[in-house]
């Protein structure tokens, strides 16, 4: 290949990936303004409803004891559904200890025993063993419609507000709201990553940071921009969902979690689709663990990839669907081209960069001149677009998340959260590595305080 050919390669490569950068950028600026200029909204009243908490669990003993008790004080009235998914460790031991508390019997508190050969097998099935419990104890008569499920980490603190909010006439208190999204927030951004050296705890602090960072800002202001398309998704943690809805979901199976990696988005189309609305708000947050390890978030994130791969085959449902709008309809399509864009991204994205290495090494004072004579304003040009709309975030976080107006160290954090996104390129390949091998095993996230060694995840590979 001559240099002719070389420079018109570079210089198609270049418009293409600047393309997706500047497309990007207008994407990123369109679901800005929504969630800088974003108010809180009313409340509403929480007895007009009640409210369940489902706790899937495997192996949590070291943190489900404080998060039944924190339920329990902290919302009084609502029933604590704890799913034992066959742990190995004292998980049901300690809730049924907790039910037994000051020698009677705890009405509010659930203990769901799943075991072997039907357990471990994914979350959403854990939820569906506590969604049976919850049908078998409602009485006959009682309004299916004001009862509302709850889905929560182990780990996980919902915000002492988050009822009250859920219940305001705008989320539940519309009969067409089916489901309800709250803001996620990292419990352990404050506190002090353990680590063998400094280093290594500068690191896991700055990851969880991050995560708190990708949570408080972009996602959230990507949830709070799909209020206009109708498309808002569920999370995993802080899923508020109508027991009606879930019914009109489940099927002749009884099942309105499905087999997906990514059972909460999955959710949330099955509820799209079937014509129920869904909701999102900052006004109130649960408060999870962010991850230390690099190694574990990189396991956390090939799972979310792959998930959103599967959740490829309801692109049809989605499309044919009378109760999504065409706008909401392509939304929904953008989310899930996403790890597919990831990878195209990983091979567009460094072209231009080898091919001027080749370039140079063939003739370094030709490409020299040709890079003095402006050519460098379209690789600044390229390299500032793909930076900016991550970077902008870091500001973003420092002034309305942490309320601090040291700028310099918003676009610092801005830069360390671009380096951050790049990890998902990374994450795409191993997600779609494991679809081809037919690898869709679900694995648990391990938890910072889980040191067990030669302990082995299925998404470990």
């Amino acid at each position: 290949m001559g240099d002719g050919s070389l420079k018109v390669l570079l210089a198609v490569t270049q418009a293409f990936a600047l393309t997706m950068s500047v497309a990007f950028i207008v994407y990123v600026v369109v679901i800005v303004v929504p969630y800088l200029r974003r108010t809180a909204a009313p409340v509403g009243d929480p007895a007009d409803f009640t409210w369940h908490f489902f706790v899937p669990c495997r192996d949590e003993q070291a943190v489900i004891g404080d998060t039944v008790r924190y339920l329990r004080t902290t919302f009084p009235g609502a029933h604590v559904w704890v799913v034992d998914d066959d742990s190995e460790d004292a998980t049901a031991q300690v809730v049924r200890a907790l039910r037994r508390r000051g020698g009677g019997h705890d009405p509010y508190v659930h203990l769901v025993e799943r075991h072997r050969p039907q357990a471990r097998t994914g979350k959403g099935d854990a939820l569906n063993a506590a969604y049976d419990a919850l049908n078998d104890s409602i009485a006959v008569g009682v309004a299916r419609d004001s009862v509302v499920v709850v889905v929560v980490d182990a780990d996980g603190r919902p915000a002492w507000n988050c009822l009250e909010v859920c219940a305001a006439a705008h989320l539940f208190g519309d009969e067409s709201m089916g489901a309800v999204q709250l803001d996620v927030r990292m419990s352990n951004v404050d506190a002090r990553a353990p680590g063998r050296n400094r280093f290594s705890r500068a690191f896991g602090s700055k990851l969880a940071q991050l995560q708190d960072l990708e949570f408080r800002t972009a996602i959230a202001a990507i949830q709070t921009s799909r209020g206009f398309t109708g498309t808002i998704s569920m999370g995993g943690n802080g899923q508020f969902t109508r027991l009606t809805a879930l019914d009109s979901i489940a099927g002749d199976s009884g099942r309105p979690w499905r087999g997906s990696l990514l059972e909460d988005f999955e959710l949330g189309v099955h509820l799209l689709t079937a014509g129920w609305r869904t909701g999102f708000t900052p006004d109130s947050f649960v408060a999870q663990e962010g991850l230390y390890s690099l190694r574990r978030f990189l396991v956390q994130r090939t799972r979310w990839g792959q998930g959103t791969m599967q959740c490829a085959r309801y692109l049809r449902q989605i499309w044919d669907s009378p109760h999504v709008s065409t706008l909401g309809a392509a939304e929904m399509m953008y989310y899930l081209a996403q790890p597919w864009l990831q990878l195209l991204g990983s091979l567009l994205y460094p072209i231009p960069f080898i091919l001027l290495l080749i370039s140079t090494a063939g003739d370094p004072a030709q490409v020299w001149t040709w890079f003095t004579g402006g050519a460098w304003i379209l690789f600044a040009i390229y390299g500032s677009f793909g930076l900016l709309p991550f970077v902008v975030w870091g500001p973003i976080y420092q002034l309305k998340c942490l309320h601090s107006r040291n700028i310099l160290r918003g676009v610092g954090m801005g830069m360390a959260y671009a380096l951050y996104i790049y990890a998902f390129y990374i994450t795409s390949w191993r997600a779609v590595t494991r679809l081809v091998r037919g690898r869709n095993g679900w694995a648990k996230t391990r938890r910072n305080t889980d040191t067990a060694v030669g302990v082995k995840t299925a998404l470990d590979t």
